[in-house]
């Protein structure tokens, strides 16, 4: 494909990580939406390499853990009703791992709410932190097992189980919109002496919130869900890519990458797409010019 000229990349890029739905931006920017999508898939790719190989050895004393759902294709309840849906399409859970004091996203993984996801995404955490830590996730019971197998006794860690009272309007459509609201939370020591104060999982939660907020694929009630899991995958990667080196978080004055000291540059958009860039196969050398007789 003709390559974009950078200023039309990092346009795009930015358009994608704020919000906006890739029809949107290409009517906006005037591109096809298949040079969206491959300039998604490029820079998805080299964000995951890019998180891979440096997020590594993050010394992390609190860390706090959820999962938010989404779904790619169709609802889990709609797959059998949808015509020629893919192999598991449905819900989606994507699992966030987050450094309470630097913000800074240590791991993620994408997934059912499964066992085996709990332990895949566990296991991911522990080859990126150094040191012992204080974790925090909700009562999802998948954590249990997951948490043990992976760390066994060298962590402190904790429950935040929180309690949930009934909707009001139950019969009216606000019903639909509105979230039961939380009458209280439990903390349960699981393992380790976890300071009791510092169990929480406010911080991972309002990640859930930016994540909402910053990728128009997690929105509910449109219809710019992800229509392919791999693009889902890429649009992850590329979002906590820029939200970890890129986006200067307000109160901390830097990046969360700069406050966890994986980073000491503070790095633009125009950045991402040098590592895509720095991807690509070097162009080959043509071959001395021929005369035809």
């Amino acid at each position: 494909m003709n390559k974009l000229d950078t200023q039309k990349r990092v346009m795009i890029l930015n358009m994608l990580v704020e919000g906006m739905s890739m029809r949107a931006i290409s009517r906006t920017v005037g591109v096809s939406i298949n040079t969206v999508t491959k300039l998604l898939v490029s820079a998805g790719e080299a964000c995951a390499a890019y998180h891979d190989e440096t997020v590594r050895g993050v010394k992390a004393t609190r860390v706090e853990c959820d999962e938010i759902w989404s779904f790619w294709y169709a609802k889990e309840k709609n797959v059998e009703k949808a015509k020629a849906a893919p192999q598991g399409a449905g819900d989606v859970w994507t699992w966030t791992a987050l450094d309470a004091d630097s913000k800074m996203i240590l791991s993620y993984e994408i997934g059912d709410r499964s066992a085996e996801t709990a332990y895949d995404f566990m296991l991911d955490l522990n080859r990126r932190v150094d040191g012992r830590m204080q974790l925090t996730t909700d009562g999802h019971r998948a954590y249990l097992v997951a948490v043990e197998k992976v760390f066994g006794g060298d962590i402190d860690y904790a429950m935040l189980v929180k309690q949930y009272g009934k909707v009001e309007g139950k019969h009216t459509h606000e019903r639909k919109y509105s979230p039961a609201v939380c009458t209280g939370a439990k903390k349960e020591v699981i393992s380790g002496e976890p300071i009791k104060e510092l169990v929480s999982t406010s911080y991972v939660e309002r990640q859930n919130l930016s994540m909402r907020m910053g990728m128009r694929r997690f929105t509910r009630l449109t219809n710019a869900f992800s229509k392919k899991l791999q693009n889902h995958l890429h649009m992850l990667s590329l979002y906590f890519v820029h939200y970890n080196f890129v986006r200067i978080h307000k109160s901390l004055k830097m990046t969360p990458a700069m406050a966890a000291g994986v980073s000491d540059t503070l790095h633009d958009m125009e950045w991402i797409v040098g590592l895509i860039d720095a991807r690509e196969p070097a162009p080959k050398k043509r071959g001395p010019y021929k005369k035809h007789q």
